[in-house]
């Protein structure tokens, strides 16, 4: 049996979530949008409270947080819902890293675009953003930084908490996409500092097509974000169409299941990481990027071509050589490229990332499967 670890692309959705979401669509099925009657108020209330269950996450009120389909969803509303706000202040100038996903990416060269103007941070050899260049590329006119939390290729844990500081002084709109963070590493994202957080629930055992968006208030001003599309007043205005409350439901109960557990999580997967990360140190493989997440280590294995890797490792373990959103894609990693790594060892990079459900593998299964790439 195939050992499944590419927990970064996608998780299993927990046996209670699923249950819990299988009969929300089969017995509990109202529209929170019929008031008339009690399928509804149900349907509400099961929204409400899933409302209260992220936002718990990043200490929050449950009044800051939207629903969407997911993290892409939530980037592309915080960033491109800016947009009129931008123009009528004259800050058109936003701050971004090139370790950022595509769907942070290609939101922001859309404002590029249409005439806004992109800081690009560099990356250090570490797979963290230059904190140095970002100080420096601060202006009066820097209308939004947008910097991810957990890096989805690397697991480089981003210095979300010095960027806070930084930002202190400052009135710039703080972005952060925590795809890959959101109640597995309880961190960081209780910074008030933080006006807008991206959650995805398919990355945190929930199902897919579901995520949010947390718009933290400053004070008593909310963000000024607009609508980037049209069609119906939910989610307060921003986020038109029928509310997916399974799918809500679901999510919210896997925060739940994060806050109770987030730690014991934390533990499980750093042993895992561990016995791999030992085992690879035999191959003479290289780890690229520190500071990592327990969750993820991405490792190039001199003389060995990722994809030709994936074809050994086929049946045997289950990894990725990036990020899933471009495994289509056979350009090389924009993020081991902006870290600076030689084109031969970004060819030959791996990732492995695990999970709560992940079983305990034997340090000699490990060595096993591995052994197949030499």
């Amino acid at each position: 049996m195939t050992i499944y670890l590419d927990f970064s692309a996608t998780t299993p959705v927990l046996p209670e979530v699923a249950d819990f979401v299988y009969k929300l669509m089969v017995e509990e099925y109202g529209n929170a949008g019929s008031r008339t009657h009690e399928y509804g108020v149900a349907a509400k209330r099961a929204v409400e409270a899933a409302r209260a269950q992220v936002a718990e996450i990043a200490k929050a009120d449950k009044t800051e947080v939207i629903f969407t389909s997911g993290a892409t969803e939530s980037n592309n509303i915080a960033i491109l819902g800016l947009r009129e706000y931008a123009e009528q202040n004259g800050k058109k100038h936003i701050i971004t890293s090139k370790l950022e996903h595509k769907a942070v990416l290609e939101p922001i060269e859309h404002l590029e675009q249409q005439g806004f103007e992109v800081t690009y941070l560099d990356a250090t050899g570490d797979g963290q953003v230059d904190i140095e260049q970002l100080k420096t590329a601060l202006r009066n006119d820097t209308l939004l930084v947008s910097i991810m939390h957990i890096n989805n290729e690397t697991g480089a844990i981003q210095p979300i908490g010095e960027i806070c500081q930084l930002l202190s002084e400052h009135d710039a709109y703080l972005h952060v996409d925590a795809a890959q963070s959101f109640g597995k590493y309880p961190y960081d994202l209780d910074n008030l500092r933080i006006d807008f957080i991206s959650v995805s629930g398919h990355k945190l055992y929930a199902p897919k097509g579901i995520g949010a968006l947390i718009m933290r208030r400053r004070g008593f001003t909310k963000p000024p974000l607009k609508p980037i599309y049209f069609g119906g007043g939910q989610e307060k205005g921003l986020r038109p169409g029928t509310l997916a409350i399974p799918l809500i439901a679901g999510l919210g109960l896997a925060c739940e299941l994060a806050a109770k557990n987030a730690e014991k999580w934390l533990a499980h997967v750093s042993e895992l990481k561990t016995n791999f990360t030992d085992a690879l140190s035999e191959l003479g493989a290289e780890v690229n990027g520190k500071n990592a997440s327990p969750y993820v280590v991405n490792f190039s294995v001199p003389g060995i071509n990722s994809e030709a890797a994936m074809v050994k490792l086929k049946g045997i373990i289950a990894v990725s050589n990036g990020s899933a959103c471009t495994s289509s894609s056979y350009k090389p990693s924009h993020v081991l490229t902006a870290m600076g790594l030689d084109s031969e060892r970004i060819a030959g990079a791996i990732r492995v990332s695990f999970g709560v459900t992940t079983q305990n593998i034997p340090y000699e299964d490990i060595k096993t499967a591995l052994g197949a790439l030499l």
